[in-house]
C-alpha cells in the first residue's frame, strides 16, 4: 500500500482500531451471532460456519470465515441459486453472513476496511494493474462497497480498490466505516445472487 508506506504511525493505529472494534463487535454481537448459527442449523443440515480459502495481502492465502447461506449440493439440483436457503438470502442481503470475518480481523488476516478478499483462481487471472489491489490487507467493507458494491462491474471495482490503495489514510478508513451502514441500506435492493457474471467479482 503506497500511501501506507508514508504513514507508518497511521498504519499501526489502523491495526489498533481493527483489534479494538473487532473485539467490541464480537462481544456485542455474540448472542445475535449464536442465534444466526442456530437458525442456519435448523433450516438445513451442515455446519453453520464455513471456512474458505481467500487471497489476502500480497496474494497470501488465508482461511476466511462466513455463515453458511446455502444447502449442500444434491444430485440433480441444477441451479446454483436454488441452493440458497430463505434465511441465507436474508443474511446475504444484509451482509450478516460476513460477521464471522471479525475473527479474521482479530487474527490479522483482514482489516475492517480494504478491498474484498477474492478467490485464488481470480488472483491467478490478475494483470499487473489488478494485482495492485493486493497491496492492501483485505477488508470487511471498502471504498468499492460504499460506491455500488455488487452493482459495479469488475473493472469498476478494480479502479476503486486501486484508488483506495493509492489514497489510503486512517481518516479515509473511518469515513468508510461511518458511510457503510447508509450505503448498505441504499444498495440492498440488489438480489442475493450466488454467482457473479464473468465481468463481476464474487461478493465474497
Amino acid at each position: 500500500m503506497k500511501a501506507a508506506v508514508k504513514r507508518p504511525v497511521q498504519l499501526k493505529l489502523k491495526r489498533v482500531m481493527d483489534i479494538a472494534v473487532s473485539l467490541a463487535g464480537l462481544a456485542l454481537l455474540s448472542v445475535p451471532m449464536a442465534v444466526v448459527a442456530a437458525v442456519i442449523k435448523l433450516e438445513s443440515p451442515g455446519p453453520a460456519l464455513l471456512k474458505q480459502k481467500r487471497a489476502g495481502q500480497g496474494g497470501k492465502l488465508f482461511v476466511l470465515y462466513k455463515f453458511r447461506s446455502m444447502r449442500e449440493a444434491e444430485p440433480g439440483r441444477e441451479a446454483h441459486e436454488q441452493r440458497v436457503t430463505p434465511f441465507g438470502t436474508f443474511i446475504r442481503r444484509w451482509r450478516v453472513d460476513e460477521l464471522p470475518q471479525l475473527f479474521n480481523v482479530l487474527k490479522g488476516d483482514m482489516s475492517l476496511v480494504g478491498p474484498r478478499p477474492t478467490l485464488p483462481y481470480q488472483v491467478e487471472r490478475y494483470n499487473e494493474f489488478q494485482r495492485r489491489r493486493l497491496e492492501a490487507k483485505p477488508g470487511i467493507t471498502g471504498w468499492a462497497q460504499i460506491h455500488g458494491d455488487r452493482s459495479l462491474t469488475w473493472p469498476e471495482r478494480i479502479e476503486l480498490d486501486v484508488w483506495y490503495v493509492d489514497n489510503w489514510s486512517l481518516a479515509l478508513d473511518i469515513r468508510i466505516l461511518f458511510i457503510t451502514p447508509l450505503a448498505l441500506l441504499r444498495i440492498r435492493k440488489v438480489n442475493a445472487e450466488t454467482g457473479p457474471p464473468e465481468d463481476k467479482i464474487s461478493k465474497i
